[in-house]
């Protein structure tokens, strides 16, 4: 809690911030290559963002390499949050409900006791201040709440590609005061309780599962999503002290059901929904704002569920899983309708454990007598050797609705070691979670203002 201190008794203190290195000679600056990260499909209806997995190809990518077993540590890290947070009420009462949104023109120190859900894998660029200066930063359908980090950094901003936001260059750049009502939404969107500097400006802290976290003022400038979109005045928090797991990221976007969230800021303007593709960690994907962003006459819709538990969440109902066209044989399908998440943040899908145990025992018997069980991996207990010749399944998951995901062998399995592969799903105590690895390559659309979540198949092209 010092920054906290210093922020609310004696302000800023100007210290060195580390800079990001480029990831060749030959890269772009930010402000060069801006341009080819966005395209807009028309500026007063919609836009569309380039978005990378943080460990893709190019050369671009935003997190050191990492062990597959530090990957599923997070990631169970990730799924504890979650579950942390839903726990807070024993209330299990999940109701369809539509959002009352403008459908207009369309286009850790861990911080206790609140706790987000942990940082995310995929990132887009963004432009900041005026004149506007662009700046890669993750984007999470968990998250309520954007952050960058900023100059002085008065405790630590860890090491990012491009230099830090410094408000100083910004004509547009506002703290925003204690007594504003965005300072009193903290609260709700980060789950900790804002506080208020020596000069009356809102003092954030953003803490999220994995134990990483943010700390620095609210504020309010300019936000560029290319082609002249964005917004004149989009709160932020300005990030003094900004340590954990975001590799060489800017900062954070969110996108979950929240006022504060970049999502709903941009919903008066654009209309309350976004779609994305998430690419595999060997392409590129696309993350697209506004109603008229995506055309609903190509997906399958099943219906946006909402809780009191947490509201700012996507929930869903599963309704079946078959395996290689085969129903899975659970006593009771009683046994899907819990309430489900669909995070672009957990990787591995999680399902209750009676059903997760009927879909190991379907796709080990879809294999065929090949198949050679191998000990597990981390979370993943269904592992088998790649260079046998046996066809992976395809896996079905139906929602409510009909909606479906159609699984195919890179869906289905990750590889975790030279020729070892696993099934890419694991059992829960908890929530179920319909993780990044089953949504990679399809086009999701979250319609928020009509409740409702969409699915479309070869998305990321």
């Amino acid at each position: 809690m010092t920054l906290l201190l210093l922020l609310v008794f004696w302000g800023c203190f100007l210290v060195t911030t580390p800079q990001g290195k480029p990831c060749s000679s030959s890269t772009k600056s930010l402000d060069e290559d801006h341009g080819q990260y966005y395209q807009a499909f028309n500026k007063s209806t919609s836009i569309h963002l380039r978005l990378h997995h943080v460990h893709g190809p190019d050369c671009f990518h935003l997190a050191p390499p990492l062990l597959l077993s530090d990957i599923l540590r997070k990631d169970d890290a990730r799924v504890g949050a979650l579950n942390s947070r839903i726990s807070r009420s024993n209330s299990q009462n999940i109701s369809s409900s539509s959002s009352s949104s403008s459908s207009s023109s369309v286009v850790s120190i861990p911080l206790k006791p609140g706790l987000s859900i942990g940082t995310s894998n995929y990132y887009v660029t963004v432009g900041l201040g005026t004149p506007p200066q662009y700046y890669r930063v993750l984007v999470d359908t968990g998250s309520s709440f954007n952050w960058v980090q900023c100059r002085p950094c008065v405790v630590y901003c860890h090491p990012q590609q491009g230099s830090v936001f410094d408000p100083a260059s910004s004509k547009t750049y506002k703290r925003v005061p204690c007594i504003a009502p965005e300072c009193s939404a903290l609260k709700e969107a980060t789950l900790n309780a804002p506080s208020c500097s020596k000069a009356k400006a809102c003092v954030y802290e953003a803490s999220y599962g994995d134990s990483s976290f943010s700390i620095g003022y609210l504020s309010r400038d300019a936000l560029t999503l290319g082609a002249g979109a964005g917004l004149p005045s989009f709160v932020y928090g300005c990030g003094q002290d900004n340590q954990g797991y975001f590799g060489s990221s800017a900062g954070l976007i969110g996108l979950a059901r929240n006022k504060l969230s970049m999502l709903a800021q941009l919903s008066s303007k654009f209309g309350y929904a976004f779609s994305y593709c998430l690419p595999s960690t060997s392409g590129s994907g696309s993350l697209s704002i506004g109603t008229s962003s995506f055309n609903p006459a190509l997906f399958r819709f099943t219906p946006m569920l909402t809780t009191p538990l947490d509201s700012t969440l996507y929930y869903l109902r599963l309704a079946a899983i078959t395996v290689a066209g085969k129903p899975l044989s659970i006593a009771t399908p009683a046994q899907y309708r819990g309430p489900t998440i669909i995070d672009s943040g957990t990787v591995i899908t999680r399902l209750a454990a009676p059903v997760y145990a009927a879909l190991r025992d379907a796709f080990v018997k879809a294999m065929g007598p090949k198949f050679q069980g191998l000990p597990p991996y981390s979370i993943l207990d269904t592992c088998f050797k790649r260079g046998m010749a046996v066809a992976v399944p395809e896996v079905r998951l139906v929602f409510e609705g009909g909606a479906e995901l159609k699984l195919g062998h890179p869906n289905v399995v990750l590889e975790v070691e030279k020729d070892i592969a696993c099934l890419a799903f694991a059992a829960t105590a908890g929530i179920s979670i319909i993780g990044n690895r089953q949504q990679q390559t399809f086009t999701v659309a979250y319609d928020v203002a009509n409740s409702r979540i969409g699915f479309a198949a070869g998305g990321c092209r």
